[in-house]
């Protein structure tokens, strides 16, 4: 049976619905996976860039700790060295009060006259030469010639030897010396300084850690005592 123009028209209007109808179901199939594909991208591109702030940051905040740390040190350290600064220059005020108080034992020349004596007999025993040369300050020339004898007699009933000893009448110690005496052998090759300075140092190297431990107590942080 023949199909008249009007049911051919028909058919294919309702064949064009389909395919449309498809198509269009194709396109909304299409669109939803791609956007399901985007979202999915996205989430994963989101993520990937939300775990490298993180990083950056825990990176970041562990420098900070790190250089926190770094100035707290230096900091701490250079809050030691202040201190370590201030109890040492305290020390030498001490010992630089102790110099200038020795000046005073010059004052009373009877008490003086038994230091140079001593200063003397002890810068003999050191030299043990049969001749030397004395130094003193200008101002000790009498006291040192008054004494002398005395310790040069001294010196040969201990050791039962001679010795000759002459005061340098052309060199003296320093006008700025507290006081004591400097004894020169062996055309200078020898020299040994029996000065009240020389023998406030030779002390003082013994006495620090007694004056830092009177001063600020003992150090618990100080393996050895010097």
């Amino acid at each position: 049976m023949a199909l008249s123009d009007a049911d051919v028209q028909k058919q294919i209007k309702h064949m064009m619905a389909f395919i449309e109808q498809e198509a269009n179901e194709k396109a909304e199939e299409i669109d939803a996976k791609a956007e399901e594909e985007f979202n999915i991208e996205k989430g994963r591109l989101v993520q990937q860039q939300r775990l490298k702030i993180m990083e950056y940051y825990e990176k970041k905040e562990k420098q900070v700790e790190l250089q926190k740390k770094i100035q707290s040190s230096n900091m701490l350290n250079q809050a030691r060295l202040k201190v370590l600064k201030i109890r040492e220059d305290h020390v030498a005020s001490v010992l630089e009060d102790a110099r200038r108080r020795l000046g005073e034992v010059t004052k009373n020349s009877a008490e003086y006259k038994v230091v140079l004596q001593k200063l003397i007999l002890q810068a003999l025993y050191q030299t043990m030469e049969p001749t030397v040369i004395l130094r003193c300050r200008q101002v000790d020339v009498g006291l040192v010639n008054e004494v002398l004898p005395s310790a040069i007699e001294q010196y040969k009933q201990n050791l039962n030897q001679d010795v000759r000893v002459d005061v340098d009448n052309d060199n003296y110690l320093p006008a700025d010396t507290c006081g004591g005496i400097e004894l020169i052998a062996l055309n200078g090759r020898v020299k040994v300084p029996n000065t009240l300075e020389s023998r406030l140092d030779l002390i003082s190297q013994q006495l620090v850690p007694e004056i830092r431990n009177a001063l600020f107590g003992r150090n618990v942080n100080r393996k050895f005592a010097d």
